[in-house]
């Protein structure tokens, strides 16, 4: 639940570009590509939070290859629905098939339907993590990325579970 208060501390916070109707957008995307597929939430968040732990080490090693502000700017390009183009940037051939292979061993789903969804996934995840980014103008960084990339915080960067309770969030009489 950690990486989800800072959603909401994103959210929050006029410094920062999140807002709620974002964070509508991006689980009305992901609802929307895995609805289309038949999976129930529960399977959506079992997807997330697989793609989660699959990205994160790569976009950890990518912030070390280019530096925290240039990660930072791939991930605001490539968050609004780049789609192919994000993960050719971002993932090299070989990772963006590690990812598929890791997320469909974890979750069960068939690499090549993962691999159709991942170019309307890995964007709408992008766009998730570049919420906590700076307003234009702004100094700082994104702290809600930095959370995400921060492997000693005992899974509290779980996707799954930022989709989960942002579905409960936004729809409370819903869930």
């Amino acid at each position: 639940m950690g990486l989800f208060f800072d959603v909401l501390s994103a959210i929050n916070n006029p410094n920062q570009q999140a807002s709620v109707s974002q964070l509508e957008s991006i689980t009305n995307t992901i609802q929307q590509v895995t609805a289309n597929q038949g999976f129930d939430s529960s399977k959506t968040q079992s997807i997330l939070s697989a793609l989660g732990g699959a990205i994160a080490p790569a976009l950890a090693q990518q912030q070390g290859l280019m530096g925290n502000n240039q990660i930072q700017d791939l991930v605001g390009r490539f968050g609004g629905g780049a789609g192919d183009t994000a993960l050719q940037s971002l993932f090299p051939a070989q990772v963006q098939q590690q990812i598929i292979q890791g997320v469909a061993q974890k979750t069960g789903v068939s690499p090549n339907l993962l691999q159709s969804m991942l170019p309307t996934l890995l964007p709408a995840v992008l766009g998730l993590l570049n919420i906590g980014a700076s307003k234009p103008g702004v100094a700082g960084g994104n702290p809600l990325l930095n959370a995400f990339l921060d492997q000693n915080r005992d899974g509290s960067a779980d996707l799954g579970d930022v989709f989960k309770f942002a579905t409960r969030f936004l729809s409370p009489a819903r869930v």
